[in-house]
């Protein structure tokens, strides 16, 4: 009798012991997918005209004149050639792949940053910007990977071919591509990709996440009346946009050379019969010997340019998305 009063005793210990149930991770999963797709797709739209006049300006070929002197100059010349259809061409596999990029981004980070809270750091406390910055690295690594061959064909539709009159969609080069390179000929400039992505993930979310705390630092100063707005760790507008801005230049700034080289390697073949491919090393030393640092900058003022608008809105409609819907 004793020894069944023991064993009742110790099962309802255990039974009080239980950890709670985690939170449902397929609807976070989901949430993520949805709404890093949905403000992705409107970031690009806002974007994509700087972003083919940047790829146009970064894919010159080392063996010719340049064909445009900057990216005013490149912004003329092809609207005059083809107008604001021209500026938007190919636009449907960048529009997939800002899709995926940014749901994998969100829904990457979110899991790294949970995997971390639960191996390293309590639960009840805040990551600290260095884990914050590690999460966007590791996101952005992983998100390269399902990245490098949408911007393969994107890249290749951007760029005009000659004849200007022989454009091709999506799907043939899909084919062209198998049929030269196989499938991994789909993954050329994967290293510039894995490199702007693993950097620029750790500028983009640790941009972001610097610049709303450094906002709520202001907002949580001892001679600062704030709402309960601020106190639920929420922005006014105004600053999501700014800090949404600050992660997109950061992000396009701070490894634009790599994204420079993998533009031209994953365009050389449109306008170049030589059948010799070069390698990312190979791309870089021969840019760098024929026009130096600017170079590899080319096209960079644009690409910041456009990205802060587009970070601000891809953060902001992200972020409201989240919170509306929980």
């Amino acid at each position: 009798m004793a020894a069944t009063e023991s064993a009742l005793t110790i099962h309802n210990d255990i039974s009080m012991e239980l950890p709670e149930l985690a939170p449902n991770q397929g609807l976070e999963a989901f949430k993520d997918i949805v709404f890093g797709s949905a403000a992705g797709m409107i970031g690009k739209v806002i974007e994509y005209p700087f972003d083919t006049v940047k790829v146009r300006l970064q894919s010159q070929p080392d063996h010719l004149p340049l064909r445009y002197n900057g990216p005013l100059d490149c912004f003329r010349q092809s609207f005059q050639a083809e107008g604001l259809r021209g500026l938007y061409r190919g636009i449907s596999a960048p529009m997939a792949g800002a899709a995926v990029e940014n749901s994998c981004l969100f829904f990457s980070y979110r899991v790294v940053q949970e995997l971390l809270q639960a191996s390293y750091y309590s639960s009840t406390e805040p990551l600290p910007l260095t884990a914050l910055v590690f999460s966007g690295a590791a996101s952005g690594s992983i998100t390269s990977l399902a990245l490098t061959p949408i911007e393969l064909i994107k890249c290749k539709m951007q760029v005009p071919s000659e004849p200007s009159s022989a454009r091709v969609g999506p799907l043939k080069i899909i084919v062209s591509v198998f049929r030269q390179d196989g499938v991994l000929g789909f993954w050329r400039g994967q290293l510039g990709t894995l490199i702007r992505e693993t950097g620029g993930g750790a500028a983009w979310f640790g941009g972001y996440e610097g610049v709303s705390a450094l906002f709520r630092s202001y907002h949580y100063s001892p001679s600062t009346t704030f709402s309960s707005e601020v106190e639920s760790g929420s922005l006014p507008l105004y600053q999501q946009m700014l800090a949404g801005a600050a992660a997109g230049v950061s992000y396009n700034f701070l490894f634009y050379p790599a994204d420079t080289i993998k533009s031209r390697l994953q365009t050389e073949d449109i306008n170049n019969t030589s059948s010799k491919r070069q390698t990312f090393g190979g791309a870089a030393r021969a840019l760098w010997h024929q026009q130096g640092l600017r170079g590899l900058y080319r096209g960079c003022g644009i690409t910041c340019a456009r990205s802060a608008p587009s970070s601000a809105f891809i953060f902001t409609v992200f972020e409201g998305l989240r919170s509306y819907f929980g």
